[in-house]
C-alpha cells in the first residue's frame, strides 16, 4: 500500500509572530487526529522554518528518539547533558532523550533556517539521555537507529537519476527538496509517502532532488 501527503496538506503551527513557521504531518501539539497518531515508529515528522533570532526556548523530552536534518542555514543546540552544537545543512543531528532530557533550538544566524525534526518511539523506555551528530551524512552510509528498529536513508538525485526504495516492512518518504516520481505519483517538495508492504520501487528525480527514507520495521 502507497499513500501520500501532500506539503499542503500538513497541518500548518508554530508562531507566525515569533518568527516560527511547522508543518506537521502527524498529530502535534493542539492538532489531534486520532487516524494520523503515527507510521510504524514514526511519532512526528514537522518541516520547522526559524528567522532569525527566532527558536524554541528550553523544553523537555522524554522516550523519544529524535532526529533532525538540517536543509538551509544553521542551527544552534543546547541541551541539558552539556551538549553546545551549531548543526548545518546536511548535518545529522540525534537527540536521545531517554528517561528525560532538556534542550533548546534557535536559529542564532543571520539568514532563515529550515530543518526536519523527525521524532520515532524507542522500543523500550528509559536509559540514559545520549547526543550524536554526524557532519555531511553521504547517501552511501545510511544511519541507523536500532534503538526504534530504524534507518534512515538520503538520497541526493541529479535530474533522471533513480535510485531503490528499501525493501522492508514499512518505509516512510520525505521529499526535502526538488521533484521525484514513485510509482505513478509525482511528488514535490514537503510531500511524504506511507508504503507498506511493497517491494520493488524506485524513486526517478525530475530535477536535482533530496529525499529522506526511513526504513522501518514491523
Amino acid at each position: 500500500m502507497i499513500s501520500v501527503q501532500r506539503s499542503d496538506d500538513r497541518f500548518r503551527g508554530g508562531d507566525e509572530a515569533a518568527g516560527i513557521e511547522s508543518l506537521h504531518a502527524f498529530s502535534f501539539g493542539s492538532f489531534y487526529d486520532p487516524d494520523n497518531l503515527r507510521f510504524g515508529a514514526i511519532l512526528a515528522c514537522n518541516e520547522e522554518r526559524l528567522a532569525p533570532g527566532a527558536g524554541f526556548d528550553e523544553h523537555p523530552h522524554s522516550h523519544t528518539e529524535i532526529v533532525t536534518w538540517v536543509v538551509e542555514g544553521e542551527l544552534t543546540h543546547r541541551d541539558s547533558t552539556g551538549h553546545a552544537t551549531v548543526v548545518r545543512a546536511g548535518d545529522l543531528q540525534h537527540l536521545s532523550a531517554a528517561s528525560g532530557v532538556r534542550h533548546v533550538e534557535r536559529n542564532d544566524g543571520d539568514f532563515p533556517l529550515t530543518f526536519i525534526q523527525m521524532w520515532l518511539a524507542p522500543l523500550g523506555p528509559g536509559g540514559e539521555p545520549s547526543y550524536t551528530i554526524v557532519r555531511s551524512l553521504a547517501d552511501s552510509t545510511p544511519y541507523a537507529l536500532p534503538a526504534a528498529d530504524a534507518m534512515l536513508h538520503v538520497r541526493r538525485l541529479g535530474a533522471g537519476e533513480q535510485a531503490a526504495v528499501p525493501d522492508a516492512a514499512r518505509v516512510y518518504v520525505n521529499v526535502v527538496a526538488g521533484s521525484v516520481r514513485l510509482g505513478d505519483e509525482e511528488l514535490e517538495a514537503g510531500d511524504s509517502v506511507r508504503i507498506t508492504g511493497e517491494e520493488g520501487l524506485d524513486l526517478v528525480a525530475a530535477e536535482p532532488t533530496e529525499v529522506l527514507l526511513w526504513e522501518l520495521g514491523g
